[in-house]
């Protein structure tokens, strides 16, 4: 998981890893609704909208990265978000919202609490959609639910067989174990990113947790005890790695080791309530936030700063991006010519990806490690996602027909 700004140690990094925020074309559709994002300031242009697929044009002019959110009346579900808008990015986010009052917000650096929160009001009817259109709609969203279900029924026994061998000491098997224990989790973490806390406990970064002032804990506590920094080592922050930061006990480790198999098992039984439900607009969204993932932390290397198996992580996260479009395809498809020139040119660009990601590895054989790869490897691979992220940034609309 991603969710601060890079440090200036890998700003050089992180300028062709976000090229994406200038990549991702602005759709030009008339209904679309201003929302101006800075550093303290969240201003949406109308604070009402008729039922059905609301587009809002997101305009980042502040310092640093930033997010916007759509929250449920309780001001605490959260039923839309667009997180890594950066700094002078202009994006279009699509949400399907049905007739209730609502809350939109925005998050400085994606932390801390909501900036700018507004009431937001929809009005009219649920939207009426045909037959045919209603059935692929099912189809797409009962394959993916399946889906989700199967990743966190994966994820458990993978995660418990990491925790075991850290607990036990085994640093050797465990660290043969970490990379594939997260594959699971990445391809489906804008799902695990909707349970509130859970993310965070499970996924945050050393620097993420302490700029929220939460216990560390999780896949990247366990991941710097097994790749322990030496005197002298930086932190993705550019900090002195062994700041305020020593090797667990093995109490400590036992202790991190049972609450990442608690928080887990949580996910699991949360995605496999007969109560949890995803709409086409997860999917899409899903789709085009896992790409943000690999553009935002993953080509910089930051995610796994110990570990060095980021590319691991690029793979997962951009396989669940392609399951998500895989769901909702037939449904583009079924918007016409438009909408099936779309599929096909999405579909090429993920060949395209993931044909650069096979000069460096394979989830089943395992990746290099991630310091290998030079600048000119970096800016290959960061144009690819670059090129995807286009044409996926317009999936949702075409999806729900705005």
């Amino acid at each position: 998981m991603t969710r601060r700004a890079l440090p200036v140690a890998v700003a050089a990094t992180a300028l062709t890893a976000l090229a994406l925020s200038g990549c991702v074309a602005k759709s030009e559709l008339a209904q679309a609704i201003a929302v101006e994002i800075s550093d303290d300031a969240c201003a949406v242009a109308t604070g009402t909208a008729p039922a059905g697929a609301v587009t809002f044009s997101l305009t980042n002019s502040g310092s640093d990265v930033n997010e916007f959110e759509i929250l449920a009346e309780d001001q605490l579900r959260i039923v839309g978000e667009k997180e890594n808008v950066t700094p002078g990015q202009t994006v279009d986010f699509t949400a399907q919202l049905e007739p209730g009052t609502y809350y939109t917000a925005c998050k400085f650096q994606q932390v801390g609490a909501p900036v700018g929160l507004a009431e937001f009001t929809v009005t009219g009817e649920a939207s009426a959609v045909s037959a045919d259109e209603q059935a692929l709609s099912d189809q797409a969203v009962t394959e993916y639910l399946a889906y989700v279900r199967s990743q966190t029924s994966e994820l458990l026994p993978l995660v418990q067989q990491l925790a075991d061998a850290y607990a036990a000491g085994d640093d050797e098997a465990a660290r043969a174990l970490f990379a594939t224990a997260r594959v699971p989790y990445e391809r489906i973490e804008p799902t695990a990113e909707a349970f509130g806390d859970l993310d965070p406990k499970i996924d945050f970064r050393e620097v993420d947790a302490v700029a929220d002032g939460l216990d560390w804990t999780g896949f990247h506590r366990i991941e710097k005890d097994l790749w322990a920094p030496k005197p002298g080592e930086l932190n993705s922050d550019g900090q002195d790695a062994l700041k305020d930061w020593a090797p667990s006990t093995p109490e400590e480790r036992k202790a991190y080791a049972d609450g990442l198999v608690a928080d887990v098992t949580q996910l699991h039984e949360l995605v496999t309530d007969s109560a949890f439900a995803v709409s086409l607009a997860d999917i899409s969204n899903g789709a085009i936030a896992l790409l943000d993932e690999v553009a935002a932390g993953k080509i910089t290397g930051e995610e796994d700063w110990w570990s060095g198996t980021d590319l691991s992580d690029v793979a997962a996260n951009v396989q669940g991006a392609g399951v998500a479009f895989g769901a909702v395809r037939a449904l583009a498809e079924s918007k016409g010519d438009e909408g099936t020139a779309l599929a096909d040119e999405i579909d090429g660009r993920f060949t395209a990806l993931e044909d650069e990601l096979a000069k460096y590895g394979s989830l089943d054989a395992g990746f290099v490690d991630y310091a290998t790869l030079t600048d000119a490897d970096r800016k290959a691979l960061s144009d690819r996602v670059n090129a995807l992220a286009e044409p996926l940034s317009q999936l949702t609309a075409t999806v729900l027909g705005v």
